[in-house]
């Protein structure tokens, strides 16, 4: 039977996917409004920040799965939500999907936010490496942690000078500066999606139903999901380990949202005898 399903139109939408697909788009057009008025952006004030940064609120725990950084963001999440999404509900019905959602959602952000710690422990133990040792070479490779910084234009003209006189200490002060701020701009860059939430519908797609095929508009043939979900499961994993300074997708939290997910399904399958997956 769950073989031949297929999502329909806006109206065959179930009602928790369609309700969560108006409020994202109603959240990201809020943030179109806010940056057209010279508001600022809303993503600012409703993304994730790490708990040391000045940023943080408590309800950016909520927030943040509703916000999204461009429309082709927004897109892809809506779709992969309708498509996977549309499914679980209809199996499950409205409210096991929505507690599903939900903590999926939450544990993207508890495993991104693990991720972080460690990933800020590191900087600041690099930091203290080049306290200790100040100069040009040490600032160089500090600045690895942060590709993005080294280009600005500020940052570069610096490093210019102090290329040309690597033991002058007048630099050492403006290294400690540019030090400070590879650590905030670690601690202050905020994390918004549903992609952690919808990589969380994903996985529950495959381990319920792993052989159900999607047909997917740039293959000539139907996929299985089990496989759909070991390949986007393991890109992530591995583009999370690689570490890519210049990549700014929050891989740990996807994964994080898989993890939780199938955790998520384990436990009700031990607890609820009266429905097996």
């Amino acid at each position: 039977m769950y073989q031949q399903y297929r999502p329909m139109g806006a109206s065959g939408i179930p009602l928790v996917v369609k309700n969560l697909m108006i409020i994202n788009g109603l959240a990201f057009l809020g943030s179109l409004l806010f940056m057209s008025r010279g508001w600022g952006d809303l993503s600012d004030k409703l993304g994730l920040y790490f708990p040391s940064s000045d940023y943080f609120r408590p309800f950016q725990i909520v927030t943040h799965i509703f916000m999204h950084s461009s429309f082709s963001h927004l897109g892809y999440n809506m779709f992969a939500l309708w498509m996977f999404g549309s499914f679980l509900e209809n199996f499950w019905g409205p409210k096991r999907f929505l507690i599903f959602y939900i903590i999926t959602g939450f544990g993207a952000a508890a495993l991104y936010l693990g991720v972080n710690y460690f990933e800020i422990s590191q900087i600041k133990a690099a930091i203290a490496e080049y306290m200790a040792n100040q100069g040009y070479e040490q600032m160089n490779i500090l600045l690895r942690k942060d590709p993005l910084l080294m280009n600005k234009e500020a940052i570069s003209e610096i490093l210019y000078a102090w290329s040309a006189d690597p033991t002058n200490p007048k630099y050492f002060a403006a290294g400690q500066e540019i030090a400070n701020a590879i650590l905030l701009r670690k601690i202050n860059t905020p994390m918004v999606g549903a992609s952690g939430a919808v990589f969380g519908v994903l996985l529950g797609n495959g381990v319920l139903f792993p052989n159900r095929e999607i047909h997917l508009f740039f293959f000539p043939f139907p996929i299985k999901v089990k496989y759909i979900v070991l390949v986007l499961g393991g890109m992530e994993l591995m583009d999370g380990l690689g570490n890519n300074p210049m990549d700014n997708v929050a891989h740990f939290a996807h994964l994080g949202g898989m993890l939780f997910g199938f955790i998520l399904i384990k436990y009700w399958n031990k607890t609820d005898r009266s429905s097996f997956y």
